[in-house]
């Protein structure tokens, strides 16, 4: 039967469809055929094993060269901005990318060792390194011997369990401020000047404080440090402001009225003004928001009757805007209107709904709460509810939101600025910095050992009573047994000194202190000359080491993609559609 389509003028008749059809059902085999671009590299066994790990070496070597006090820095280039000069493990790490696939592959394994230590100590990404790579190398060539990777892998687990039983035998608490200065300074590269910063923050803001890292505008380093709770919102108005010198505002013995929600009619915040005027003590009142006319209102009262008030909009958004306020709510004893589940008003309010504040001090910035009248027992509830938080979170951003909240509920916040001369400088210093600081908490937290590789030179004894079920996993005993002699082997070789000879020396002493100071080529009791390490950095490198490495001596196939030449076409293009631009 004959028919015709119409579209946009255009007449297709019967014979024209088929053709169509026609040519496009030839053309599918075609289009089969080009999609086959997807096939892959497989390699088994040696073949597989050895570019791996001669990217694990290549990766491994430019990692080391910046262990211990005489350790070199590295030169990375950058694809934007200057070239960057730093001495951090997981920095150097991440900057490299191998021409050949396969070793690219290896290299990419290894950083997943340094960044999984970072991410859980945040220093020690070069012993993981270190480690990573003796444990596959061991690995690799007891495979090649012919010994079953399961029971290599089995032995050494067994072996770092044991190993991770010394470190925690051989830990002691932190408990004075000068061992936290010794860890930040040995962290910081040997830097004494960043260790007292460190030290003395940390004495500022407590355990539970937080301390972060700026680039500063000077060629000194220096320390900021706030108490109690700041946030970053100022007033709303300047005609708020009572100190005409500081551009501030700033009042003592004040009441604090929060609200969720904006404030847009003057009349449900009169009973709170007449409240305050009636006490007698200033008004801080933090709301969404506050409508133009209220606004005016307050201002007007502020010049005219002398109304000691100052507005404020509340800090941060969403969910964190909601969960601030309850905080500055436990802190200071008051009451949050508008909050979700509660039915009262502001019209409704009375003095036990406001909360109470030693002083306030405003800029066009940020806000500062100090002497909070809120109770001590919510205070704490409040500050173990967001720790849980903090332990239960995946998310980076989450978790450092829930760090400034507990900061500013249950010590406070300081600000390392570091300064220089260049950039590049800054930079350098900056990485330095920043790995002291994790090491630090990383200290407070779990404890530290003797530092310079020596207290995994401690477990080397407690490896060779280790009781094994065959000979596969006492050779997987043995690898361990060899590995945790690299990084004090590591850290003598950048000093210059031979470190096969220093290992010995040093294992020949039974005292768990007694171990080799590479800055002064002296042996000396370590924790006696300031040299010691967190407990939690060594065993976040050494379980992240094993984890990776263990499992690379039982790999004996690889798939991977086919590199394909420069310049070629991606599989699956649109080729087919050159002959619609007559369309």
């Amino acid at each position: 039967r004959q028919f015709t389509v119409i579209t946009s003028g255009t007449e297709i008749t019967t014979n024209m469809f088929s053709r169509i059809v026609a040519a496009s059902r030839s053309a599918a085999p075609a289009a089969r055929v080009f999609a086959r671009n997807y096939a892959k590299d497989i390699r088994f066994a040696q073949d597989a094993r050895q570019p791996l790990l001669a990217g694990v070496d290549k990766l491994a070597n430019a990692v080391a060269v910046t262990m211990g006090p005489k350790g070199r820095t590295v030169l990375i280039e950058q694809p934007y901005g200057g070239p960057k000069v730093t001495k951090d493990g997981v920095t150097v790490a991440k900057s490299i990318e191998l021409e050949d696939h396969y070793e690219n592959l290896g290299a990419r394994l290894v950083q997943d060792v340094a960044n999984n230590t970072n991410d859980q100590a945040g220093d020690g990404t070069t012993t993981a390194t270190v480690l990573a790579r003796a444990i596959a190398n061991e690995g690799f060539n007891g495979v090649t011997a012919g010994l079953t990777p399961q029971g290599l892998r089995q032995g050494i687990n067994k072996a770092m369990n044991v190993v991770l039983e010394t470190l925690q035998s051989i830990s002691k608490p932190v408990t004075t401020n000068e061992e936290i200065q010794q860890v930040a300074t040995i962290s910081a590269n040997g830097d004494q000047a960043i260790g007292n910063l460190i030290a003395r923050g940390f004495e500022k803001v407590g355990k539970d404080g937080v301390m972060t890292v700026k680039d500063g505008q000077t060629v000194e380093d220096t320390l900021e440090v706030t108490e109690g709770m700041k946030f970053d919102r100022g007033f709303i108005s300047p005609f708020f402001i009572n100190n005409g010198k500081a551009r501030s505002v700033s009042y003592e013995n004040a009441l604090v009225l929060l609200c969720q929600s904006k404030i847009s009619n003057v009349q449900s915040i009169v009973p709170v003004l007449e409240m305050a005027i009636q006490s007698k003590k200033p008004l801080l009142i933090i709301a969404e928001d506050i409508d133009a006319e209220a606004l005016s209102t307050l201002v007007l009262n502020r010049i005219r009757s002398q109304l000691q008030i100052c507005a404020v909009k509340a800090p941060g958004f969403g969910d964190n805007r909601k969960n601030t306020l309850q905080d500055i709510a436990t802190l200071t004893g008051g009451f949050v209107f508008g909050a979700e589940g509660t039915e009262e008003k502001i019209e409704e309010a009375t003095p036990n709904h406001l909360g109470r504040v030693g002083e306030f001090q405003c800029t066009k910035d940020d806000t500062l709460l100090l002497n909070g009248g809120g109770d001590e027992a919510g205070i704490a509830a409040r500050v173990e509810e967001i720790r849980d938080l903090i332990e239960d979170t995946k998310s980076d951003y989450e978790k450092e939101k829930l760090s400034e909240r507990l900061a500013r509920l249950a010590g406070g916040v300081a600000v390392l600025k570091v300064g220089g001369a260049s950039d590049i400088e800054v930079g350098e210093k900056k990485d330095r910095v920043t790995d002291a600081l994790n090491a630090t908490r990383a200290a407070i937290e779990e404890g530290i050992v003797p530092g310079g590789g020596t207290a995994l030179l401690r477990a080397v004894a407690a490896l060779e009573n280790i009781e094994t079920s065959s000979f596969d996993e006492a050779k997987g005993v043995e690898i361990v047994s060899r590995a945790i002699r690299a990084p004090a082997n590591q850290i003598a070789n950048n000093g210059g000194y031979d470190g096969s000879v220093v290992v010995h020396n040093v294992l020949k002493s039974d005292s768990v202190n007694y171990g080799f100071n590479a800055a002064t080529g002296e042996y000396t009791d370590l924790v006696a000359a300031g040299i010691i390490d967190p407990t939690k950095v060594v065993r976040s490198a050494l379980q992240s080491a094993v984890g990776v490495a263990s499992l690379l001596t039982t790999l004996d196939c690889v798939v991977a993609e086919i590199p394909k030449p420069a310049g070629e076409a991606p599989a699956g293009g649109m080729g087919g559609m050159g002959g619609m631009g007559g369309m």
